[in-house]
């Protein structure tokens, strides 16, 4: 690795901690955070064969990641149906959607630990042609160890917060080395164009944009969507999604003052922490509200005033099932909101705090658009929620106009670019 000392410190470190690395695993797979059957996959030893040709490596954290490289791994193969891709992704969650949504040529793995070991069995596994990393997933071991095989490497959709710029500027050093070992990086902001640039000495970088304005969402399953409408029957119905600690209270009096005018009302709560629901329950219960919990398969009666999403990768089920949605992480600070494009896409009119420093870009375009109404306390929630229900407020479909603007070609640059490398690669072989 680089001479950067925190580097060294780091893989030192996680070369002490290998012999720890089973234990961890099992003590995340009995909080359901790991998938005990596939255990070996995080050490480095992978079971399943690696496919005859050139393969494509792509990589994400969750979610979010996952679509974006889905709808890279969709484009790429439309132009090269000859190659073949690996998916790896960190949580369970993403590794059930990759299941769902790669094509034939495409498989999911889980990401290796970031121990030289498990490392080191992963790529002489895998001994991909091209590495393609998303965002902002930075794994010391595993960049360095595949930039010194040679391999050439991407880092697409790049996304830092002004707290991760500040982060890395405290380990100059580190960062210039990581980042530099990418032959392509695709900035999907100003923000992050201007910090990596800044980071790498000054390099001249060009503004790509944010893949995830034209990644497509996962749409709900129809069967488990008609079984949730039916479970609605027709009541007027908004949904408060990814909120942290501090805004349940706030959704939670701003149902109170939508029942005092529309009685039948629901209130979807989905927590971005889905593992706080025994915490958010004590709340409902304080403040003398109703409720059925999603985990335990239970459905609003006609007297139930909130339906707690406590279950993750159902976002897409919940904004196909509401017009009106607030989206959380917006009304406290140090989060910097979450992105509302998902929302818009499947037909939901966007709320929001005005917390949304992570997102600014993608708020700025929905402000100009009209496409989101800003609130501050619950009044003003209720107040939102009403107008949307009223055809007053924001629209979905204002939403995907801000969308538009905001896209300007990144999928077809970034794909462009892969391919490019990808051929650079194979006309040195």
């Amino acid at each position: 690795m680089s001479g950067a000392p925190s580097l060294g410190w780091y893989r030192l470190l996680m070369r002490a901690l290998t012999p720890f690395s089973g234990w961890v695993l099992d003590r995340r797979a009995r909080a359901g955070k790991e998938d005990a059957s596939r255990r070996h996959e995080r050490l480095g030893q992978p079971d399943r064969r690696r496919p005859e040709g050139c393969l494509v490596w792509m990589h994400g954290a969750s979610v979010g990641e996952s679509l974006v490289l889905a709808t890279l791994v969709e484009e790429m193969a439309g132009q090269r149906p000859d190659l073949n891709f690996l998916v790896t992704t960190g949580t369970v969650t993403s590794a059930n959607m990759m299941a769902d949504r790669l094509p034939s040529r495409a498989l999911h793995q889980y990401v290796p630990l970031d121990t030289p070991k498990a490392v080191k069995g992963f790529l002489d596994h895998w001994s991909p042609d091209l590495a393609v990393f998303a965002e902002s997933e930075l794994w010391p071991n595993l960049i360095s160890a595949t930039h010194e095989r040679g391999t050439p490497m991407a880092l697409v959709n790049a996304r830092m917060n002004e707290k991760s710029i500040r982060s890395w500027r405290r380990r100059r050093e580190a960062a210039r080395y990581l980042l530099g070992c990418f032959n392509w990086i695709g900035p999907a902001d100003e923000r992050t164009r201007s910090g990596i640039s800044e980071l790498l000495g000054n390099k001249p970088l060009d503004l790509v944009g944010n893949i995830k304005l034209e990644a497509k969402p996962m749409p709900p399953d129809p069967h488990e969507l008609s079984r949730v409408r039916v479970a609605l029957g027709g009541r007027p119905v908004w949904l408060a999604a990814s909120t942290h600690s501090g805004e349940e209270g706030v959704a939670l009096a701003a149902n109170a003052m939508l029942k005092t005018r529309h009685p039948n009302t629901l209130l979807i709560l989905a927590p971005r922490h889905p593992d706080r629901a025994g915490e958010i329950e004590k709340l409902m219960k304080r403040h003398g509200h109703s409720w059925a919990r999603r985990s335990l398969d239970e459905t609003p009666d006609t007297s139930c005033d909130v339906w707690l999403a406590d279950t993750l990768g159902e976002m897409g089920l919940w904004y196909s099932s509401a017009s009106a949605s607030f989206i959380g992480g917006s009304l406290v600070r140090d989060i910097g909101g979450h992105n509302p494009i998902e929302a818009s896409q499947l037909g939901s009119a966007v709320i929001s705090g005005e917390h949304v420093a992570s997102f600014q870009d993608v708020y700025d375009a929905y402000r100009e658009h009209k496409a989101v109404s800003w609130v501050d306390d619950a009044l003003t929630l209720s107040e939102a929620v009403e107008a949307i229900w009223e055809i007053a407020g924001p629209t979905s479909e204002g939403g995907m106009a801000a969308v538009r603007q905001l896209s300007g070609g990144a999928l077809a640059l970034t794909t462009q670019n892969l391919l490019d490398l990808l051929s650079e690669a194979e006309g040195e072989a």
